[in-house]
């Protein structure tokens, strides 16, 4: 990836609501002196139930916003677009453009990648996104895959410890614990804040591998290559679609961090 941007020009980084801020979390722990502008799409949430087609035009309008502030890299916290549309507007932007899939199939190593369990959205488990990549870089090997839906209501209605999200990740990680998978990918943003439970179900012996930490290893080391990391004060602007109900306590659970002020902007549809 190659970028004629400078240090001091913010990072973009989108997705299809609040979720993309668990994985700008991880980048303001890694690069607290960058800049970040978010854009979460919650007007249009969630783009995991929507065609491709439908994903990759709203990827592409997401994009157009963040490059309004002259940023030197994005990054598409939207697994759903990640998985469905990234080659496309890879080919459609010069600006680099950093996913959630190649990050989260680097943290496996030969060593460690043995049975794989991915989950996710709809889109992101039906687009086989994780399945090729992983069989591109370890050749044959055991995937296995779960949509996992009624996680993202959870997450945001802070129900992420107690007997019903155990209960509820029973039943859709069952079927993997049956396979003896030895890692588990944690395809949507939503889903780190689910740790523990998914922990407490699929048990230790399984490497819960979160791609939103590794993209920001990522991306740390795209700043470096490219000369681009800045050595300023970092800050975070967040805008959104929509002003979802409960948003401020859903943000500081996804954010960890009562973020500065939040402003509504009206993409064209």
């Amino acid at each position: 990836m190659q970028n004629q941007g400078h240090k001091k020009d913010p990072i973009g980084v989108f997705d299809s609501g609040i979720g993309g801020l668990t994985v700008v979390r991880e980048i303001r722990k890694r690069l607290p002196e960058e800049t970040i502008i978010y854009f979460g799409d919650s007007a249009r949430v969630p783009y995991g139930t929507k065609s491709k087609e439908t994903i990759l035009r709203f990827a592409k309008e997401d994009i157009n916003f963040l490059q309004s502030f002259k940023v030197k890299v994005i990054v598409s916290a939207c697994f759903s677009v990640s998985s469905n549309a990234l080659d496309e507007l890879k080919k459609e932007f010069a600006i680099p453009i950093i996913g959630m899939i190649d990050p989260g199939v680097n943290a496996l190593s030969n060593e460690s990648c043995g049975k794989v369990g991915v989950i996710g959205t709809n889109a992101t488990i039906e687009s086989d996104a994780f399945k090729k990549k992983l069989k591109d870089k370890f050749g044959d090997i055991d995937i296995y895959s779960a949509a996992c839906p009624l996680f993202v209501p959870l997450v945001e209605e802070g129900w992420t410890e107690g007997d019903v999200p155990e209960l509820i990740a029973e039943s859709y990680l069952t079927p993997l614990i049956e396979e003896d998978i030895d890692s588990l990918i944690l395809g949507c943003t939503h889903y780190p804040l689910l740790n523990s439970v998914i922990k407490n179900v699929v048990g230790d012996y399984v490497t819960i591998i979160e791609p939103g930490k590794e993209a920001a290893k990522l991306l740390e080391k795209f700043l470096i290559d490219n000369n681009l990391r800045n050595n300023g004060k970092g800050s975070l602007k967040v805008y959104l679609s929509d002003i979802p109900r409960n948003f401020e306590r859903t943000v500081v659970n996804f954010l960890g961090e009562v973020p500065g002020g939040i402003q509504l902007v009206n993409l064209k549809d």
